[in-house]
């Protein structure tokens, strides 16, 4: 009789997704349910942050409000939602406003299409695309708008240069980035990144869970260190070096602007290793782990390793960054797309 039961909530659940106004309602509410979701998981990914490289530098870390430090994030958006946000003088103001919520929305969008997990025929994704990679990579260049625009909206010439590095160094990893996930695509056979996950499942001789880093461990590498120069994250964070241009692209904003900011970073370092998760190392799927927790223990592992080298490696030089991204990872990348098309075509005749 249960199975009669949870068949009768599904029928229901159904038959309100294709009543059209519930299709709207359902559509709202698991939005707003994401939203809920990710922007609590981007809030304790900064304690965590904060943590681990307190204890990589021997040092405590944030311990003082509440248990282990937990409610020094509400500390800290309470500071930060009271401080002064002002616009400065001579600046464009509708783009020196609307700058910094380009970068939070097109953070956010990407989460629409990423799946989750699938638990008792439930399904943990809003909206599965048979191209949701390129929907992904379309929203996240936006973030070179949000930047290049605050930059130039600031009406200061740190920030515009800070603007500036940060649109030639998106452009000229985000090639790398792209081509380091092209064999994975052919290997699998689709751009779905649903059917890639099961793909890593009936591959093998035991139809168990392979990860696809087996498979193009060369493509992973590649696509760690241009995710990582996409993200503008340590050793790549030029964009915003303190030493050169005070503070890049965020030298004139404060406040709740300077949060969106802060926010759009920290959503687009957990997309990536969402996508990591997904594209090498099977999703959801993880032996006896239920399928909700198997993803985020990988996504959280993917954090931590961000996390340890923005400790560990120190910022490049930017001529070196550039060296890196066209003279060493492009070629990579795009040898990499040539053997693997040339082993699949061998392979399969």
């Amino acid at each position: 009789m249960p199975g009669k039961a949870g068949q009768r909530g599904s029928n229901s659940v159904t038959q309100i997704y294709n009543d059209p106004i519930g299709h709207w309602v359902v559509v709202v509410v698991a939005m707003a349910l994401l939203l809920f979701v990710v922007l609590t998981a981007t809030a304790y990914t900064v304690w965590f942050e904060r943590v681990a490289l307190g204890r990589i530098q021997r040092r405590p870390g944030p311990n003082r409000v509440g248990p282990f430090g937990l409610m020094q994030l509400a500390a800290d958006g309470i500071k930060l939602a009271f401080k002064e946000s002002f616009v400065p003088a001579k600046t464009d103001k509708i783009i020196y406003v609307l700058a910094p919520t380009i970068g939070v929305a097109a953070a956010f969008l990407a989460w629409t299409v990423i799946p989750i997990g699938l638990w008792y025929n439930v399904q943990y994704w809003i909206a599965d695309v048979n191209v949701g990679i390129l929907v992904i990579f379309a929203v996240s260049s936006l973030n070179v708008y949000a930047i290049v625009l605050g930059g130039y909206a600031s009406n200061n010439k740190y920030s515009l240069l800070g603007g500036l590095r940060s649109a030639a160094q998106l452009i000229s990893y985000e090639m790398a980035l792209g081509l380091s996930l092209v064999p994975t695509f052919m290997i699998a056979g689709s751009l779905r990144l649903r059917d890639i996950v099961e793909y890593t499942v009936t591959w093998g001789p035991y139809h168990g869970p392979i990860p696809l880093i087996l498979l193009t461990p060369i493509g992973f590498v590649i696509y760690l260190i241009a995710a990582t120069a996409e993200t503008n994250r340590t050793p790549f964070d030029l964009p915003e070096a303190e030493q050169e241009l005070i503070g890049g692209f965020l030298t004139e904003y404060s406040g709740l602007k300077f949060t969106m900011y802060y926010l759009a970073e920290y959503l687009n370092v957990i997309t990536v290793s969402a996508l990591a998760t997904l594209l090498f190392f099977g999703g959801w799927y993880l032996w006896i782990v239920p399928p909700i927790f198997a993803f985020l223990l990988k996504v959280i592992l993917f954090l931590f390793l961000y996390i340890w080298l923005r400790g560990t490696f120190p910022r490049l030089r930017y001529d070196m960054l550039m060296r890196l991204g066209w003279k060493v990872l492009l070629p990579l990348a795009m040898a990499n797309v040539i053997v693997t098309a040339t082993i699949l075509v061998a392979v399969q005749g």
